[in-house]
């Protein structure tokens, strides 16, 4: 499954903050500097989506806020649940 994310760097904690459309808003506590925050955002949709981190790919972004992240080991139908689950 193919998601669109905007990524809020320096935050205190990781967490999803909602979503506008089709794009998931998720905070992150890594700052903007050498992929770190991009492994971080990884890291943390492998958990929120219950699957391994080798499963979440950074397919577009990699340098802006907004990116596209394909994740996979998950049937869409359970990916969806999950994300009908933010307000």
């Amino acid at each position: 499954m193919m998601i669109k994310v905007r990524i809020i760097p320096n935050a205190k904690r990781s967490e999803v903050v909602g979503r506008i459309g089709s794009i998931l808003r998720v905070k992150v506590g890594a700052p903007a500097v050498e992929g770190q925050a991009n492994a971080e955002l990884c890291d943390f949709l492998a958990d929120f989506f219950e699957v391994k981190p080798r499963m979440v790919f950074l397919r577009k972004g990699e340098r802006g806020r907004e990116k596209t992240i394909e994740i996979c080991g998950r049937s869409e139908e359970e990916l969806d649940d999950v994300l009908e689950t933010i307000p």
